[in-house]
């Protein structure tokens, strides 16, 4: 059973359309089981493509917002890292080890933190859907989950995530078209970290590999869009930089 504070979805699979992105993304109750599959997360997408128009919507009022607003003081930038053993020097790989593990437990804690405060702070739009800014979700109080997605987004950049790792998603259920938004961290290229900020597709922070029934559609930040498909059915892919 989903927990009362979710929102039911309300849109269809099969009417991925203009009318969709008009109506909600919905925030998704518990996943269903089925194989995972392998995905191409920076494609180019579609000129024709229905979300596309929603994401400039938003980039534009979050570019706005955050430029007041202004990110976190932090000094460094993350890095991605090579694995352990991988040049033959002992030191060295366990320096990078032991950096990239620093930054999983960080990750692991704001998604900890995320779905723990979205039982107190997550709000309904109601029959009309607005992607909130930050700003507005933090004057708001809350918002639902592509509000509260927002704090782990950009509070990952501001401690020192990169830009071209950290990234927005929207992802959907075939099964029953659920939609939802979460948090992707691009550790693995391939294979990224899934944040989501209410729990209802995943609790704790799992690799998108590990959470079956579940496909990412739209990948993006402030100034990036790309679209995410099943690496079968892939035949463009554009490095994100």
């Amino acid at each position: 059973m989903s927990p009362p504070w979710l929102l039911r979805s309300r849109v269809g699979y099969t009417a991925l359309q203009i009318s969709i992105v008009l109506a909600a993304i919905g925030c998704a109750g518990v996943p269903m089981a089925a194989p995972p599959e392998e995905f191409v997360y920076f494609a180019a997408p579609d000129p024709r493509d229905p979300w596309s128009p929603k994401i400039a919507g938003w980039q534009r009022r979050e570019t706005a917002d955050h430029a007041i607003v202004g990110p976190a003081a932090v000094e460094g930038a993350g890095e991605r890292f090579a694995p352990p053993g991988e040049d033959g020097r002992a030191l060295r790989s366990k320096y990078d080890g032991f950096r990239a593990e620093r930054r999983r437990e960080v990750a692991r804690e704001f998604a900890d933190w995320i779905q723990r405060e979205a039982r107190q702070h997550y709000v309904p739009d109601g029959a009309v859907d607005h992607w909130a800014t930050l700003e507005e979700t933090l004057r708001n109080d809350g918002d639902d989950c592509d509000g509260l997605e927002l704090l782990v987004f950009h509070g990952l950049r501001d401690l020192g995530f990169r830009e071209d790792e950290v990234f927005r998603a929207i992802v959907v259920r075939p099964q029953d078209g659920q939609h939802h938004m979460v948090t992707l961290w691009f550790e693995d290229r391939d294979d990224p970290w899934v944040i989501d900020p209410t729990g209802a597709m995943s609790e704790g922070m799992r690799r998108m590999s590990a959470i079956p029934g579940w496909e990412p559609l739209k990948v993006f930040s402030e100034d990036r869009e790309y679209s995410a498909r099943r690496a079968d059915l892939d035949t463009t892919d554009l490095a994100a930089n």
